[in-house]
């Protein structure tokens, strides 16, 4: 069954995937959560099994990935201004995934400078 689903976003805590997924719902995609009550059991294992998944059916996935960009949170900067990409200008910025190219990153990830992905052309950048 989980076969036909796709991870579409994770989130550190349920709460947050619960209110999109009800989103989804209601437009009609079929969702499900996955490691929900892990996390809810112990929070502070969230950043070590990747946090709560949400997943969206196949047939639904354009549809599902078109509403969760309306609705998503977008990085702001220290002072609550939105970031710009350095490409396109467009302030659909999230936290690019870390690359942990070395042992010491994997071992100390909080060293590794952040970095951001831009949503709309997928440039990566400081």
């Amino acid at each position: 069954m989980i076969d036909h689903y796709t991870i579409i976003a994770n989130f550190p805590y349920s709460t947050e995937a619960q209110i999109t997924k009800s989103k989804l719902d209601t437009e009609g995609i079929r969702t499900m959560l996955l490691d929900e009550k892990t996390v809810d059991s112990d929070p502070l294992i969230s950043q070590a099994i990747g946090g709560v998944k949400l997943l969206v059916h196949n047939d639904n996935l354009e549809e599902a990935i078109v509403i969760y960009n309306q609705i998503r949170a977008y990085e702001k900067d220290e002072q609550g201004n939105a970031i710009v990409c350095v490409d396109c200008e467009s302030t659909k910025i999230l936290i690019a995934e870390p690359a942990r190219k070395n042992i010491f990153y994997m071992l100390f990830p909080f060293f590794e400078k952040r970095k951001y992905r831009c949503n709309v052309c997928n440039t990566i950048f400081q």
